[in-house]
């Protein structure tokens, strides 16, 4: 196990890490930021299995990645290849491994109830999870980011990779976007990163 990865989690979770890896002797590599993904699990040719989680996570953000991605291989390893990816077992694995760790020597104490909330059915992105992962940005380093819920209706704003959008309605959860050059209807989950255009 590579040691630099202690440095992207809390303190007190050392320890518990170490232990869990050194049981499961896996690959976890720290990458350069993925836009579409936190993290992933794999098994390489060779037979070894590896796990990697996006270096610009806030540390928080980080273990629940990590721990999301050793219960993929602990899953696979328990209950074999063909259940589904995030099916009941990677649930029920999730569940098992995260528990020890929801503390508040580990978690803030705002976090521990959303937490507690999301693990008793977690999902296959603590993104989808509006509230909680609206609580874990607020650990991120201050950027000149605005979140689509903050986007006053009728107004543009442009992704990370140039498209540009107008703030729509919002629907139960999400809201309604249209893409300026195609006209095309998008929903955005409230919390997603965007650059406010302005006029």
């Amino acid at each position: 196990m590579q040691t630099s990865l202690l440095d992207f989690i809390p303190a007190e979770a050392h320890l518990m890490i170490k232990t869990i890896l050194a049981n499961d002797n896996l690959v976890v590599k720290v990458k350069n930021e993925r836009r579409t993904k936190h993290g992933d699990y794999r098994q390489l040719p060779n037979g070894k299995h590896q796990i990697t989680v996006n270096s610009n996570l806030n540390e928080y953000r980080f273990l629940i990645t990590l721990i999301h991605e050793i219960a993929h291989f602990e899953a696979y390893s328990k209950f074999g290849r063909f259940i589904k990816p995030h099916g009941k077992e990677w649930k029920q694995t999730f569940q098992h491994l995260m528990l020890p760790f929801l503390r508040p020597e580990i978690f803030p104490i705002e976090l521990l109830p959303l937490l507690a909330n999301h693990f008793k059915n977690p999902k296959a992105s603590s993104d989808t999870d509006a509230k909680l992962a609206l609580a874990l940005k607020q650990f991120n380093e201050v950027n000149d980011k605005t979140y689509v819920f903050e986007v006053p209706f009728g107004k543009d704003f442009k992704l990370y990779n140039g498209r540009v959008f107008k703030q729509g309605k919002q629907r139960r959860k999400r809201f309604e976007c249209v893409e300026v050059k195609t006209g095309k209807l998008y929903l955005f989950n409230p919390n997603a990163e965007v650059e406010l255009i302005e006029e």
